[in-house]
């Protein structure tokens, strides 16, 4: 017997349970009528207490107190079809922010519900923008940082980014794709402020970082370096011939992963081991930090990394 024909087969009170085990306790008004259940029988396991109302239409099985994602598919369900986690809400679901007050949902209208108990956005989502996380919908990591930039603090922006990318939430091509889908959008001068501060690559291309670099060499004094050169099989961002000097620019979207650590290693190793001394800064320290960044500069034209005093 297979598991739609269990499932059809089981009395109505088991098939209420079985679904809202794989909704992490919630279930809503019409799926307890696919489930067989009328009116009256759903009013009469209200009254018995083994139905405990959380918003209009959507209840939790046999106890009231819900998880957190209990209370977000309890959102979700509330919002009607299409509704998924959004804003903060979604930041909590990915583990890289903090919820509200209330879980927030985001619907496909032209016009915001109110709905005690929920926070709720109304907007069209593209495919391409929602998930199905843990049973929950909820809106990508790209268009949750797109959504919390309207309304968060840039600050506050910074570290879910931040968080983001730690966890490795963010694809190298993630918020480039997002920055250009987002025509209009109120949020977006903040979110590009906040990856600026966070991950430069994302709203400057390769050709700008690069001029920044080298800009900022000119105002320390510096000879110029060579710029994306051929050295011993490896192309290298910045080189100083004279000073057998190798600086290798990183965007820590492109190096963060085991892999990647194993690859540049190997490359500093390989470049080293032919007489060439290598040192790395990231884009963000480029654009954010040129004073510290000049000092190192300046400090290993003297004395090159890994070079005995």
């Amino acid at each position: 017997m297979g598991p739609l024909k269990s499932v059809t087969s089981m009395p109505k009170d088991a098939k209420v349970a079985w679904i809202a085990a794989r909704q992490h306790g919630a279930i809503g008004h019409a799926q307890l009528v696919d489930a067989g259940l009328s009116q009256t029988e759903i009013n009469r396991r209200v009254t018995a207490g083994w139905l405990h109302r959380q918003h209009r239409g959507v209840f939790a099985v046999g106890h009231p107190g819900l998880t957190a994602r209990g209370r977000w598919v309890a959102a979700t369900l509330a919002g009607g079809d299409g509704a998924v986690l959004s804003h903060r809400s979604a930041a909590a679901l990915w583990g890289i922010g903090r919820d509200g007050d209330a879980p927030t949902i985001t619907i496909p209208a032209t016009k915001r519900r109110r709905r005690a108990g929920l926070e709720i956005h109304a907007g069209q989502l593209r495919h391409d923008e929602t998930l199905v996380v843990d049973g929950i919908p909820v809106t990508s990591v790209g268009r949750t940082l797109l959504d919390l930039a309207e309304v968060v603090t840039v600050n506050e922006l910074t570290t879910i980014i931040d968080n983001a990318t730690n966890s490795r939430r963010l694809g190298r091509n993630t918020m480039p794709s997002v920055i250009d889908a987002a025509n209009g959008r109120h949020g977006l001068k903040a979110l590009k402020q906040a990856l600026r501060l966070t991950r430069p690559q994302d709203v400057l291309t390769r050709s700008e970082l690069e001029r920044r670099a080298l800009k900022l060499i000119a105002t320390t004094g510096l000879p110029i370096p060579d710029v994306n050169q051929r050295l011993h099989g490896y192309e290298v961002d910045l080189l100083w011939r004279d000073a057998r000097l190798v600086v290798e620019l990183d965007s820590r979207p492109h190096h963060g992963t085991d892999i990647a650590l194993d690859r540049d290693t190997r490359r500093a190793g390989d470049l080293m081991a032919h007489g060439w001394r290598v040192g790395r800064l990231t884009w963000r320290q480029v654009v954010n930090d040129p004073a510290w960044v000049s000092s190192r500069l300046a400090a290993w034209r003297r004395n090159p990394p890994g070079a005995r005093p």
